[in-house]
């Protein structure tokens, strides 16, 4: 069944035209203008790709740094040996372990949003890997989290770092900040994100990588974007 919108929805409607093409800076705005949450709302961007994810050379997964961050604080994990407690801790990691950390996993107790570390500690980690694994938090090259650079990957992370990577649909969504970003902050994340993409484009795909683009807030409707 259909979707069904109550009347602010429905009144947006009256005004604003979901099928339209919008420039990117305009997009931004409206997305800001047609938001009618209480509170600062997340902007996500929902891109519908020429990319196939059943095949390997059509894959895309890749992280790039927002310019402006997301709008929200990250808490990052470094799970490393005693002798990196302190890099990671000046890099600015919330939480850093080794064994104590490991057992936290075991239980359950996942207190972080991103889990880093480097490739010889990841053998540590299979046996949880049942547990991060779920919850989207388990190292891994592609997404930046396996490094041998503790300190430039946690900094990153907490500037903005963003993964992106294809859904079973052959569709990217990811969140570029909030409804209280400044309109140029929201276009600058965009196009940041939107480079990136190109830069990693599968040599599997042929013809046009990014199809379709839309730009929605939390509550409100959703923003085509002319690319």
């Amino acid at each position: 069944m259909p979707k069904k919108h109550g009347k602010k929805y429905q009144d947006i409607l009256k005004e604003f035209d979901k099928k339209a093409l919008y420039e990117k800076e305009e997009a931004c705005d409206l997305v800001k203008k047609y938001s009618y949450s209480s509170f600062p709302g997340t902007v996500e961007v929902h891109i519908k790709t020429g990319a196939n994810p059943k095949y390997n050379d059509q894959m895309i997964r890749s992280t790039v740094v927002l310019p402006h961050g997301t709008g929200k604080t990250k808490k990052v994990a470094v799970f490393t040996t005693e002798d990196n407690f302190d890099l990671a801790k000046d890099a600015g990691a919330d939480v850093v372990g080794y064994k104590d950390l490991l057992e936290k996993i075991e239980k359950g107790e996942l207190d972080f949003d991103v889990l880093i570390t480097t490739q010889d500690m990841m053998k540590d980690l299979a046996k949880v890997a049942k547990i991060l694994g779920p919850r989207g938090v388990m190292p891994s090259p592609k997404a930046g989290t396996v490094t041998n650079n503790i300190k430039e990957t946690v900094n990153e992370v907490k500037k903005g770092r963003v993964e992106f990577k294809l859904d079973k649909t052959g569709s990217i969504h990811v969140a570029i900040g909030k409804t209280n970003f400044e309109t140029n902050k929201l276009k600058e994340n965009l196009e940041a994100l939107l480079n990136a993409i190109e830069e990693v484009r599968p040599s599997g795909v042929k013809g046009k990588l990014l199809q379709k683009i839309t730009l929605s807030p939390t509550m409100g409707p959703g923003v085509q974007v002319k690319y």
